[in-house]
């Protein structure tokens, strides 16, 4: 039976450690029973950090001009993706800033030669781009579109992602466009923006179900020094403020498992930085069932810098990938085989018997 506002919000607003054992185990039985026990790898590939947009958080933002830029060549990328083989990952992610530099035709192209060249599933994050783009990186062979509308409340976003000149932002709109598209769909939200209250996240996870998204991904706001929203401090007058805490992510984490119990969800680096020692773990054992150990060559992944002072950023490909598989062994689990695709996708398309 669905959760409703007044449940979610009651959740969120838990305190008592033997409750959220409770809830912790509700999570892990749904994960258990709809992805079992493996914990699907996803190859990420942060392509490039330039963007065009001026979010108030994130220090990709076109305004911060003393970050150093970058755009991954096609041949780099690729040396990446064939890692991803090497190490057995079913998935590569190609993550980057909205770059207008990374054009319709040259995606396009690179992901056809991924499509042609190995077996894996491709999943862009490339930001809002117009539908003509997402339709031909469709048919070139992408599989799945990750875009996290980071908060339902309209005033919040666009106070933390002001619109250009030229495009209004409709995330919440272009979701289930992607999906009419063929795309597996993914989102998801930060937590703990300044603004945010508990009516507004309890609102994010009830969207969760309303989309029915095949992944989730959830982390908690960090904010660049170098945006407007970097300064200390300024949560600390609102009431109702949901803090942006190791806590909160794992009870959105767990809320998400029980509102969409097929979808994907990972365990992400913004929670491992929170808690380097068992973050991730801990993460999967509260309702996660993906990581995406970090491929991006050692000379650009320290640029990525949404945040500062990342998880596993010094990390080589191989030290990383050694790493997961003994955590993930650690807690019970496996490394799972194949694509991952999500179960949500693949109920959705298996034919109902009466």
């Amino acid at each position: 039976m669905p959760l409703s506002f007044t449940e979610i919000l009651s959740w969120l607003r838990e305190q008592d450690a033997s409750r959220l054992d409770q809830l912790w185990q509700a999570a892990d039985r749904l994960r258990k029973r709809y992805a079992g026990d493996e914990v699907h790898l996803r190859g990420l590939v942060e392509i490039s950090n330039y963007c065009s947009s001026r979010c108030a958080y994130c220090g990709l933002r076109v305004s911060n001009a003393a970050l150093t830029r970058y755009r991954l060549s096609e041949d780099e990328i690729m040396a990446c993706v064939r890692q991803a083989v090497d190490f057995g990952y079913g998935t590569v992610v190609l993550q980057a800033g909205e770059d207008p530099g990374l054009t319709r035709e040259w995606v396009a192209g690179l992901v056809r030669r991924i499509k042609s060249e190995t077996p894996l599933a491709v999943t862009l994050s490339l930001g809002e781009r117009s539908e003509q783009e997402l339709l031909d990186w469709r048919a070139a062979g992408a599989d799945r579109y990750l875009l996290r509308f980071e908060t339902s409340n309209r005033p919040l976003y666009d106070r933390i992602h002001p619109s250009s000149p030229s495009r209004v932002s409709d995330r919440l709109g272009l979701l289930p466009r992607l999906r009419e598209m063929g795309y597996e769909i993914g989102s998801g939200v930060m937590i703990g923006i300044p603004g945010q209250s508990y009516e507004d996240l309890a609102r994010d996870i009830q969207w969760f179900g309303e989309l029915d998204l095949d992944m989730i991904g959830v982390g908690p706001f960090l904010p660049h020094p170098a945006t407007p929203l970097g300064a200390p401090g300024l949560a600390d007058t609102f009431d109702d403020q949901v803090p942006g805490s190791e806590l909160m992510t794992y009870k959105v984490i767990a809320l998400a498992r029980l509102v969409c119990p097929r979808a994907n969800i990972p365990s992400t680096t913004a929670l491992a930085t929170l808690n380097r020692a068992r973050g991730r773990e801990l993460g999967l054992a509260r309702g996660a069932n993906v990581v995406m150990p970090n491929l991006t060559p050692p000379e650009y992944r320290a640029l990525y810098e949404i945040y500062p002072d990342k998880a596993c950023v010094r990390e080589t490909s191989d030290a990383c990938h050694t790493c997961l598989g003994v955590r993930i062994a650690a807690i019970d689990r496996r490394v799972g085989q194949g694509r991952g695709d999500s179960p949500n996708a693949i109920h959705r398309q298996t034919p109902t018997t009466t």
